[in-house]
């Protein structure tokens, strides 16, 4: 797409933290709440306070390379520059795209789960069916070209922000702070060691953070990048942590730890309406639906963007070979986000998501670490504590996944070998007999 973005036409850093703030504050909040729940109990507000201080030293990386190559590449620019064309990029970039594309079966998901409120429990099964049609959806506006995915999103993005602020403000206001006091024991986590079932929620705890990566592809498009990317970062972190703790405390104070966890995948709904009685229950659907709707706009046309930026790189397959189909990338990215909404519930969903996205996060500041301290000034002890803790919080989740769905594991391992086999075998099938990799990284 050509760039039309002219000098005056240039993001401000108010106007880029709002972008950013829409993307963050997704869909995924209204059901991430009652899954970390699920594994830390009443302490769950507590979880998205330490989600954020692992995010933030997580994001230090992100602002260094953002100040440092700022450009519409983002994530994928950041790993070419630390470990150069070829399988490790290759591999680390799909492992984003996937985490993008799994955000979008995990926002269809939620979407049929809120939509489905509105109708008797005898509809209960149709959840998938309802997030493939979102899905659908999605595919057609963005079929539709850039304008009807800008003015959805804006128009979108301002009713959810607004929205799931004064939802989380009004509900502290009429129940009170809740009573936090570490008593509860989960089912999932009451057999485990004191405090791994916390450790591990904050893999979720952190997939509710994870858009401000999408800030990062701002680059091209924002005034005084080198300076604006990493504050619009920091401040788009601090907004959400503050609305976030604000809505789960919010969802302590209208219900029990144990009715939280019966209805998890739609707890906001549930927790507004003792609070505010049906009219709030609907409010709050009412707004969920339009997040799960802006969201996965939102994201079906950045990981499409991203494959098809991929396969320019020579990354992966070109796409222009699939027959005639206009834009391929975005038919294939949702047609896998609809096979992940068929085959999987909420909680695998974002289990998946937030093992793949984890790993990819410690690739980042290792890169920046290992790689470029000639290149970009950085203190390098901070990257090293966003690895010990990426570590520790994936191993924590890897293992309560081990005792209590295996099979999470084994779909994510199946996935992550085969990225990694058939990268490889597309690497060397383009490498010409002098070993070099034309692989287009400019483009």
């Amino acid at each position: 797409m050509k760039n039309t973005t002219g000098k005056n036409n240039k993001l401000s850093l108010i106007g880029s933290i709002s972008l950013g703030t829409g993307v963050m504050i997704g869909a995924g909040i209204f059901v991430l709440m009652g899954q970390i729940a699920e594994l830390v109990g009443d302490l769950f507000p507590i979880a998205f306070i330490a989600g954020a201080v692992v995010v933030g030293f997580s994001s230090y990386s992100y602002v260094k390379f953002s100040n440092a190559f700022p450009s519409s590449g983002g994530v994928v620019k950041f790993l070419s520059k630390s470990y150069g064309p070829g399988t490790t990029t290759g591999v680390f970039s799909l492992l984003m795209y996937l985490s993008m594309v799994v955000s979008e079966s995990l926002v269809a998901g939620t979407f049929g789960a809120y939509t489905l409120r509105l109708f008797p429990d005898s509809f209960a099964g149709y959840a998938s069916i309802l997030g493939i049609l979102l899905l659908v959806t999605a595919y057609i506006v963005n079929i539709l070209g850039n304008k009807v995915i800008g003015a959805t999103a804006t128009f979108t993005a301002i009713i959810k922000v607004v929205g799931i602020a004064l939802l989380a403000i009004a509900g502290l206001i009429v129940s009170g702070f809740a009573n936090i006091t570490g008593n509860y024991i989960p089912k999932n986590t009451e057999a485990l060691p004191p405090g791994l079932g916390f450790v591990a929620a904050l893999a979720l705890a952190i997939l509710a953070y994870k858009g401000f990566t999408t800030i990062t592809n701002q680059g091209g498009d924002i005034k005084n990048p080198h300076k604006n990317l990493g504050r619009s970062i920091v401040f788009s972190i601090l907004i959400c942590t503050f609305i976030y703790v604000a809505l789960a405390l919010a969802v302590a104070g209208g219900l029990s730890i144990p009715e939280i966890i019966e209805a998890k995948d739609y707890a906001l709904a549930a927790a507004a309406k003792p609070v505010f009685g049906e009219w709030g229950s609907w409010i709050t659907i009412a707004i969920a639906i339009v997040a799960t709707f802006s969201g996965v706009i939102a994201s079906v046309f950045s990981a499409s963007r991203l494959l098809a930026m991929l396969s320019n790189m020579k990354q992966v397959p070109s796409l222009k070979r699939i027959g005639k189909l206009k834009n391929p990338a975005l038919i294939f990215t949702v047609a896998l986000a609809i096979l992940l909404t068929v085959l999987f519930d909420l909680t695998r969903i974002a289990s998946i998501g937030a093992i793949f996205y984890l790993i990819m996060d410690i690739a980042i500041h290792w890169g920046l670490f290992r790689h470029l301290r000639k290149e970009v000034d950085f203190q390098p002890i901070i990257p090293l504590i966003a690895i010990i803790l990426d570590i520790g919080v994936l191993s924590a989740f890897l293992y309560i996944k081990y005792l209590s769905d295996p099979l999470v594991l084994i779909v994510a391992a199946i996935g992550i070998v085969l990225i990694i086999v058939s990268e490889r075998v597309f690497m060397i099938s383009h490498t010409d007999d002098e070993g070099n990799m034309p692989m287009g990284m400019e483009t």
